[in-house]
Parts: C-alpha cells; structure tokens; sequence
C-alpha cells in the first residue's frame, strides 16, 4: 500500500476521532506507546488517552494543513509530521500545531502509534 495513502488514512481517522471521541483513540497506542505532549512525557495506552481526555478544552475543530510521510526502517514502520490549526471552542483565533507520529504496522495488517509528539507553534 502506497504510504501516503496510509498517512492520509491514519491522519483523517485521528484527528476526527480526537475531535469527537478523543477515548476512542485508545486502539491506535499500545502499552509501547510514548506520547510527548508540550514536553510532558507518557508512556502506555491508558496514560496517553487520559492525558488526551483529560485536556483543558472540551471540544476542538483540527484543520490539517500539510501531512508528510517517509518509511521508517525494516519492519514496515512510518513517520508521518501534520501541521495545521486548532480551533477551540468559544475561542476567536485558532492556534497552529505540528504533531509528528512513528506509526508501525500490526499483524492484524494496520498500524498502531508506537511514537507521538505533539507541540504548539507559537509566533
């Protein structure tokens, strides 16, 4: 399968899930998984959607921008880098982000999140 066409699958799934059911994101970590978020470091499935859920903001709107994506190694791994806009709710200015994920495949034939890394961009 063409990676871009996986990245733009996996980007579309979740940032639409992240912006509707942020706990169902879930599935996409394993107990492997990292996330740095604003340079807060969590391991494991369970401590990254809390962090997700648990987030000062009760909805938001993601626009992405630009998705990239290389192959990452033997073992069928992917790097995809997003940057876009974050919309909050009841706020007038979105606020840019760029969000960076080392995707690896299953054996069941999809991907799951072993890295994310998440950041604002401020100017």
């Amino acid at each position: 399968m063409d990676p871009d066409t996986v990245a733009k699958a996996f980007v579309d799934h979740y940032y639409s899930t992240f912006d509707s059911n942020r706990a169902a994101l879930v599935g996409l970590y394993q107990e492997s998984s990292m996330l740095t978020f604003e340079g807060e470091k969590l391991q494991g499935a369970q401590a990254i959607v809390a962090k997700l859920v648990g987030l000062p903001f009760p909805q938001c709107l993601h626009k992405i921008t630009t998705t990239d994506c290389q192959p990452s190694g033997p073992g069928g791994g992917m790097i995809v880098f997003v940057s876009g806009t974050l919309q909050l709710q009841g706020e007038q200015h979105p606020l840019k982000f760029s969000q960076m994920f080392h995707l690896m495949p299953t054996p069941q034939g999809s991907f799951y999140v072993l890295n994310d890394i998440f950041r604002l961009n401020y100017a």
